[in-house]
């Protein structure tokens, strides 16, 4: 089934003279739902990194072979946070070579890219797309494309990739992930990309470090964090534990690499796909 959403009425909100991150995330990938300003950021950054399609590149791929990762354990819910225009081996494409019955509720908080989303998952069942901001946990789980198109009693998937570093309070990072970790069935998953400058790549940490800045006069300013501060914030929590997948925390390039494919350069950009497990009241998990 397709779960229907009222389209967003933009207004006045959107500033179209601003690049928007998941419209040049589209340009990197070779899509086509951009705009002018979008593709005029990106040049500018591949003038200075031109490297900045390949990282783009390496994360989709990351994604494509976590998804697999869920599907091979049984997941067949997904929850896509921050997940931009589904173009490029989008989340529903790869889960339904699997299970066509899969299910994948896309969240998205930017209305063009929403409004985008919408035209290109119509009549596509098992799919919906909502506007709203992934740091509302209530606001997205009880969206109608939420709540009435996954059961929170199965196992989900929870992704979020290449957008945590959008979210700039740590604090409230850390807290809505204990919310989207435990808010569903034994044997979820989270997935999760990040920038960073904490790398062993000096090329690498000075790509990141020059994206964060670039990205200071977007829509949307995204802050690096090193591999210590995504540790505590998304593995070691207090509410949940996480059984990280081998092998472990590593750039997304390193992450199950295709077979015969030896790693690209390291993106700067670190990897987590595990599985929630939640603590009992004495500490010890279960």
């Amino acid at each position: 089934m397709t779960v229907p959403e009222p389209a967003p009425d933009p207004g006045d909100e959107i500033d179209l003279t601003l690049p928007n991150p998941a419209r040049v995330y589209d340009f990197m990938l070779g899509g086509a739902h951009n705009f002018a300003t979008d593709r005029e950021f990106a040049e500018k950054l591949l003038a200075v990194l031109p490297d900045t399609r390949e990282v783009a590149l390496a994360n989709r791929a990351f994604l494509g072979r976590a998804v697999r990762a869920c599907l091979d354990r049984g997941v067949r819910q997904f929850l896509d946070l921050g997940s931009g225009i589904p173009t490029a081996a989008p989340v529903h494409e790869i889960a339904h070579r699997a299970d066509p019955a899969a299910r994948v509720a896309y969240v998205d908080v930017e209305a063009v890219s929403v409004a985008m989303s919408r035209r290109i998952l119509a009549g596509v069942d098992g799919t919906s797309i909502t506007a709203a901001d992934l740091t509302d946990v209530d606001a997205v789980l009880t969206a109608p494309g939420v709540a009435d198109l996954l059961d929170p009693a199965e196992p989900v998937a929870v992704l979020a990739v290449s957008v945590l570093h959008f979210v700039r309070d740590d604090e409230l990072l850390g807290t809505l992930f204990d919310r989207y970790a435990t808010a569903f069935g034994p044997g979820s998953m989270l997935v999760v990309s990040h920038g960073s400058t904490d790398v062993d790549d000096p090329a690498a940490a000075e790509r990141m470090r020059t994206i964060e800045r670039f990205t200071q006069d977007s829509a949307q300013p995204a802050r690096a964090r090193d591999r210590a501060q995504l540790r505590h914030l998304l593995v070691d929590r207090t509410g949940h534990r996480l059984e990280l997948l081998e092998p472990g925390l590593v750039d997304v390039s390193a992450w199950r690499p295709e077979d015969g494919r030896p790693p690209v350069g390291p993106a700067g950009m670190y990897a987590v796909v595990g599985e929630v497990v939640p603590r009992r009241g004495d500490g010890q998990s279960r």
